[in-house]
């Protein structure tokens, strides 16, 4: 490990950043930079938001933050993907609605859109165009 490498440890566990965070940012295993905070006493962190970081939340790449924008948190799109459908109940969504299909009757949930009347395109094709009966 290099000496930039501790001052940066150090720099960015006084800021709150844990060590799987770090490990990201600077490209090292985490448990090095585990040993290292505790052989230099830089156990405690704040616990600060991951959202606070210039690190994508999935994959951990440096992101570039733009003056005027609003603060990004995942460096792709796919990243955003593959984290919101991991991370589901981590996510205070407000705007989910429990409906029943208007074709097969079925109780089913959607997030923001109240008017949905299906659980699926395929219900939707059936009950519009007429299709099938085995669902």
């Amino acid at each position: 490990m290099t000496n930039d490498q501790k001052e940066k440890i150090i720099r960015f566990r006084r800021k709150g950043y844990g060590y799987t965070d770090i490990g990201r940012k600077l490209d090292i295993s985490k448990d090095t930079v585990k040993s290292f905070c505790r052989r230099n006493g830089l156990l405690v962190s704040t616990n600060q938001p991951t959202e606070d970081w210039d690190i994508c939340r999935e994959c951990g790449k440096p992101l570039i933050q733009q003056e005027k924008r609003k603060k990004q948190i995942f460096c792709c799109k796919s990243c955003r993907e593959k984290w919101w459908k991991e991370n589901a109940d981590k996510v205070n969504q407000k705007a989910i609605y429990t409906f029943v299909c208007a074709r097969c009757g079925k109780p089913f949930t959607a997030y923001g859109n109240k008017n949905r009347k299906y659980c699926s395109h395929n219900c939707y094709i059936a009950d519009r165009f007429g299709g099938g009966d085995d669902e």
